[in-house]
């Protein structure tokens, strides 16, 4: 606590705060977007936005103090995305039971290594075509407004790409707060109802079956893995810090467990935000950038703790607005995805295939999309890619028999 109190400097304390700042305002909203899918109560979203925000706040705040790096910890917005497509026919206990699984199945990749490894079963154009697949239908959202509330969306359309140019780094918090003036003043909304609300956890009891592992469990998993821990490694490897994969995937994952419970999905290394804590601008010092990943995590508590505020802001926020904030604040994660899937060209195919399964929002044998996405693309990559089966290679067998 001494050295904490030594290294603490302003600076830190802002990056952490922006971060949260910046997660309430952009990835939250697609929270709200699965939480509209599902129908569920304010008090049980509050359970949620609690559960998702001391999640993120106990493994940041911890793992940022033990490794003495600025280890930012948030959910995963892809997963987030992903359970749009499947409520309401998923129950929310089946999305609870999802959510163990796949935490489980984190921690057992985490402490025994072998993230590397899983990851390269996965190929990188598959893994990020299912990404992009999975939200894509959150970036048409964003456009889909011009045709019921066309002003507003030119005008965050126009807005998203002025505050874009002029701040890469804090565009998702002012485009937020451009949201709001445009919601007060042109879709009149009601703010004065606005109060503080303190959070009240609710338990809910996790249902196992096979249709929620395969089309929430398993898919969470490799979005997590793919669109998570692994840029958010290589945020930090960028900003100098070579810290071990195991701790971090093993403890974010333990912590993601208890969470599950009161409705909070996997609890991932942050990517987008993380840039923000990990950067020259959080301290000029590498080794007290810690003290952001810290701030970042007290910020969240704070936030976890009035999530019954956070609840009813969004309650009474327009949700064409919602709607529109969530598809803009994807379209960066959209392009990097596609243009991931696209960068191999021998691997077009195959990402082409997971790319339009995913987005397709089909189920079959009651299993969702992005299921079927990595399924077909990785055999589409197989098929084109293994050894002896090309044309070539079995007329050059059949000449030599």
């Amino acid at each position: 606590m001494s050295s904490l109190l030594r290294d603490l400097s302003v600076p830190a304390v802002v990056a952490g705060l922006v971060a949260v700042l910046v997660s309430y305002s952009g990835p939250l909203a697609i929270f709200f977007q699965a939480a509209q899918s599902a129908e569920i109560s304010p008090e049980m979203m509050t359970s949620w936005v609690w559960a998702i925000s001391i999640g993120a706040a106990i493994s940041g705040i911890g793992l940022s103090l033990w490794l003495r790096v600025p280890v930012v910890t948030a959910w995963s917005a892809p997963g987030t995305a992903l359970l749009v497509s499947l409520f309401p026919q998923l129950s929310i206990n089946e999305a609870v039971g999802a959510y163990i699984t796949a935490a489980l199945v984190i921690f057992v990749i985490g402490i025994t290594g072998l993230f590397d490894r899983v990851i390269r079963l996965i190929p990188r154009s598959v893994a990020a075509a299912m990404m992009a697949g999975i939200l894509f239908d959150f970036g048409l959202g964003a456009f889909q407004a011009l045709e019921s509330i066309a002003p507003v969306a030119i005008a965050m359309l126009v807005a998203y790409v002025v505050l874009k140019r002029l701040s890469r780094s804090y565009y998702l918090v002012l485009l937020f707060g451009v949201g709001v003036l445009l919601s007060l003043s042109m879709l009149d909304a009601d703010l004065s109802r606005l109060e503080w609300r303190l959070a009240s956890p609710q338990f809910i009891a996790p249902i196992w079956t096979w249709h929620a592992s395969l089309s929430l469990a398993l898919p969470l998993v490799i979005v997590s893995l793919t669109g998570q821990f692994l840029p958010g490694f290589a945020v930090l490897k960028t900003s100098g810090y070579l810290v071990p994969t195991r701790p971090i995937i093993s403890v974010s994952s333990l912590v993601s467990i208890p969470m599950a419970f009161f409705g909070g999905i996997t609890t991932v290394v942050a990517a987008i935000t993380a840039s923000l804590c990990t950067g020259p601008d959080a301290h000029e010092n590498p080794d007290k950038r810690y003290v952001a990943g810290v701030a970042n995590g007290a910020f969240y508590l704070l936030g976890g703790c009035f999530a019954g505020t956070i609840v009813l802001f969004f309650s009474i926020f327009p949700a064409q607005m919602i709607a529109i904030l969530a598809g803009l604040a994807l379209l960066g994660a959209i392009g990097s995805s596609l243009s991931a899937a696209m960068e191999q060209k021998d691997q077009l195919d195959a990402a082409l295939i997971t790319f339009m399964t995913t987005a397709s929002g089909i189920s079959v044998l009651g299993i969702g999309a992005a299921f079927w996405g990595v399924v077909l693309g990785c055999l589409a990559h197989f098929v084109q890619h293994r050894r002896g089966l090309s044309l070539q290679h079995l007329l050059r067998r059949q000449n030599e028999l």
